[in-house]
């Protein structure tokens, strides 16, 4: 399977760093190919700019300069996200690619509006995030960032596809035994897609 793996962190050297890196040798050990997005390294521009927005139904222009991030979409088979969780939400950047690539023509068909349908149908779907804060406290808020993948990036998978959710919660007081334990459990569960 292909797997676009969705990469939102903007220190190299960061936690997550950690964790992608495992998370991506499991997946090749399962004998996945892995196309990483590294939205900061890439330079990625999460902004939709006026112009973009006023062509955003027009299908003939609406990728226009988004061509190789739209291919890289489409010839996915698996999906995964990876982000740290901020102010109980992703990361703006995080957040900018999917107002920018989840698009008509790209991710879905409104030709019929009162009808959407998926263009995308990923064999497998997985969310890995952290959060500063505890679980009590995510879920008091709503916890987003579970939903969104749960929910609004699993209506973009096949049906009957697997959609998963990976979080640290608490990451701010977790032990270095936790985080080692988190991030071998990512590349376990990543092992086992």
């Amino acid at each position: 399977m292909r797997v676009l793996y969705l990469y939102c962190h903007p220190l190299p050297e960061s936690f997550h760093a950690a964790i992608r890196d495992e998370a991506i040798a499991g997946l090749k050990a399962a004998g996945h190919e892995v196309d990483l997005c590294d939205l900061y390294k890439e330079g990625f521009n999460p902004v939709l700019s006026e112009e973009g927005r006023r062509h955003y139904h027009d299908t003939a222009v609406n990728q226009t300069g988004l061509e190789g991030y739209v291919a890289r979409l489409k010839a996915a088979d698996g999906l995964v996200v990876q982000f740290p969780t901020w102010c109980f939400g992703m990361p703006a950047m995080l957040k900018g690619f999917f107002d920018r690539l989840i698009m008509p023509g790209v991710a879905f068909d409104i030709s019929n509006p009162a009808k959407v349908q998926s263009l995308l149908a990923f064999k497998r779907v997985a969310g890995i995030a952290t959060y500063g804060r505890p679980r009590y406290m995510a879920l008091y808020m709503g916890d987003p960032p579970r939903k969104i993948v749960k929910r609004y990036l699993g209506w973009y998978a096949a049906k009957g596809a697997k959609v998963d959710y990976h979080a640290l919660y608490h990451l701010n007081v977790a032990s270095e035994a936790t985080r080692k334990g988190f991030i071998a459990d990512v590349g376990r569960r990543m092992r086992g897609w």
